[in-house]
């Protein structure tokens, strides 16, 4: 079993910055990738980047340039580092853990609210 907890969103103005944590506590030798997704208010919940066990990162292409992401091993924990927001970024953010386990298992935090605003 894995936990996923998320911190880190809340209220920040357009152009500015917000950093995005995910903490994963429990069988995670198995782990494939983490990341993060996305749902605005009245859309579909939209991939957002993921990094792998090689720490190589991958990002929707819009968000190329604004979006880091990384990851502490020691620590279990990837940083969602999102720069030059603006308010088509308010959203809640999933993060997500993908693993090995008899198949491709997905385990999902809670969501925190980023709300930017104009």
């Amino acid at each position: 079993q894995v936990q996923l907890v998320e911190s880190g969103g809340g209220l920040v103005q357009a152009g500015g910055s917000l950093r995005l944590s995910c903490a994963a506590s429990g069988r995670l030798f198995n782990m494939i990738d983490m990341g993060w997704w996305r749902q605005a208010p009245g859309k579909e919940r939209e991939w957002v980047a993921l990094i792998n066990r090689d720490d190589r990162s991958t990002y929707l292409d819009s968000l190329k340039g604004r979006f880091i992401l990384t990851r502490d091993g020691a620590k279990n924990t990837v940083y969602l580092q999102m720069n030059s927001v603006q308010p088509e970024d308010t959203a809640v953010y999933y993060c997500y853990a993908r693993l090995s386990e008899l198949g491709i298992k997905t385990y999902w935090g809670q969501g925190t609210q980023v709300t930017v605003s104009s």
